[in-house]
């Protein structure tokens, strides 16, 4: 089914798509991808099967009644969002696998008795769409913990109580690192990936092999199951999960993002060559040896010349009258291209930014944002933006004092990030680079959920690197945004 076909069941009535499911003779086991609505239009995914298939042990209750799928929705861009979570919370009561103590509430130790007290207990998952994730002080770190304020009453050097949205389960042929903090991207001397010019070596495993172990690791620990998964069960959901394509597909505004030359939605995007290495920053794309080409986006750029109606025909010995103004759709497509030249060419200043290219003060939304189309990055390099500084802190949010056991220096930080896996007091506050397509599927942004949209997205980068932009670059910066 082509896309436009899957854009025309959006507007089916329910009773009307129940009946073309049955009349497809489609089974319960393999359901057809349809678009899901989102504030900014409607997302689409697409699978390599040809549809959703719900006998996968991706969807298989386990351990404490959790699924893959518990975390990881497609109504909610194969991630969590709070609207999502509001809605599980009242149609359940609170009773929704989702909402266990061990991860999902703010302390293991909150209380959880009334609707009341889940509500509270569940705060930060409700509002933020956050999962706590319990990590203990490194063994030989670099630095120490000497302070911890924490409004739950239950973070330690024994368990930091960091939270983080989960990553999408979709798009993960553009993955070079598997979590925020890298802790599933297994290190490996005679691994297939490796950062060139890199002293010592720096080399790891396949990401299939990492995500073979992220599926069965996350089923003994947010699942809580007493068994691991067997090979084969492994074996299928990471074929499933690989296989899902997702990105955005229309917009409110501008309409289906495959009209009029525009190459949006999932289809272009499962089509879209991706692999270790490609077009990187520093080193120049792995394979082909090309420089480094910022113009990473290319989804949009026929819509440049929309912002204004064709000049009418002239009509001999008459004035000719001025240009009629563009359509309300029309300007918006014409405001995403204007988001994509931005995205891909407007400078940024890049200081005190940890992991990011020495020396290399100047560069675009496309320098870490990399990968062609799927705006990844395409090796493991994990960048410190200051998202977890203690000055964006939120009264909701644990903060941590550390003191580098060398020098005495201390800094505050809501989440050390890579630095809970190396012990590094150079790595604390770096995090992966996420992909960035199928965004306005998935609410709110950052690792922490700090950011509620887009918009707040690009405002928090123009006063973190100096941008300079105005309005109506924040504006087509954050509508480009939206349509990925």
């Amino acid at each position: 089914m082509n896309t436009n076909a899957r854009l025309a069941l959006l507007t089916l009535p329910a009773a009307l798509l129940s009946a073309w499911i049955g009349a497809s003779a489609v089974t319960a086991a393999n359901l057809p991808t349809t678009p899901k609505e989102n504030a900014n239009g409607a997302s689409l995914t697409v699978s390599s099967t040809g549809g959703i298939d719900t006998a996968n042990p991706f969807f298989k209750a386990m351990g404490n009644g959790r699924s893959c799928a518990s975390c990881h929705s497609e109504n909610a861009g194969w991630s969590l969002t709070p609207n999502d979570l509001q809605q599980r919370f009242t149609l359940t009561s609170g009773n929704d696998p989702v909402f266990k103590l061990v991860d999902g509430a703010n302390s293991p130790r909150a209380a959880v008795a009334s609707i009341d007290q889940k509500r509270l207990a569940y705060s930060m998952l409700l509002t933020k769409g956050v999962i706590r994730v319990g990590i203990g002080m490194p063994a030989n770190a670099e630095f120490s913990l000497v302070r911890v304020e924490d409004p739950y009453g239950y973070a330690s050097a024994a368990e930091l109580s960091l939270f983080r949205r989960p990553l999408p389960s979709a798009n993960l042929k553009f993955l070079s690192t598997v979590m925020w903090d890298a802790r599933e991207t297994i290190p490996n001397a005679a691994g297939p990936n490796c950062i060139l010019g890199a002293n010592p070596a720096r080399c790891f495993a396949s990401i299939d092999t990492d995500l073979l172990r992220q599926a069965s690791d996350a089923v003994r620990g947010h699942a809580e199951a007493a068994q691991e998964l067997s090979a084969a069960e492994q074996r299928a959901i990471v074929n499933f999960e690989s296989g899902l394509t997702a990105a955005q597909v229309s917009s409110r505004s501008a309409g289906v993002l495959t009209e009029s030359g525009g190459r949006g939605g999932p289809d272009a995007l499962a089509a879209t060559t991706f692999y270790w290495g490609i077009n990187d920053f520093q080193n120049g794309d792995y394979r082909t040896r090309a420089a480094f080409n910022r113009n990473v986006m290319n989804l949009y750029g026929a819509w440049r010349n929309l912002a204004t109606a064709p000049a009418p025909q002239p009509v001999p010995g008459r004035r000719p009258p001025p240009p009629a103004p563009a359509s309300s759709t029309d300007q918006a497509k014409a405001s995403i291209a204007r988001g994509e030249a931005l995205f891909n060419t407007r400078p940024i200043n890049v200081t005190n930014t940890a992991g990011f290219q020495q020396g290399a003060q100047r560069a675009t939304c496309s320098s870490c944002h990399n990968a062609p189309g799927a705006g990844s990055h395409s090796i493991t390099r994990l960048i410190d933006i200051g998202v977890s500084d203690a000055r964006f802190r939120t009264p909701d949010t644990p903060l941590y004092t550390l003191r580098n056991n060398a020098t005495g220096q201390q800094l505050q930080t809501t989440d050390p990030g890579q630095a809970m896996q190396t012990g590094r007091w150079a790595d604390i506050g770096k995090f992966k680079v996420p992909t960035l397509r199928n965004l306005s599927a998935r609410p709110p942004y950052f690792h922490n959920g700090a950011q509620p949209d887009l918009a707040s997205v690009v405002r928090f980068y123009d006063r973190r690197f100096q941008m300079g932009l105005n309005q109506q670059e924040i504006t087509d910066l954050a509508n480009f945004l939206a349509a990925l």
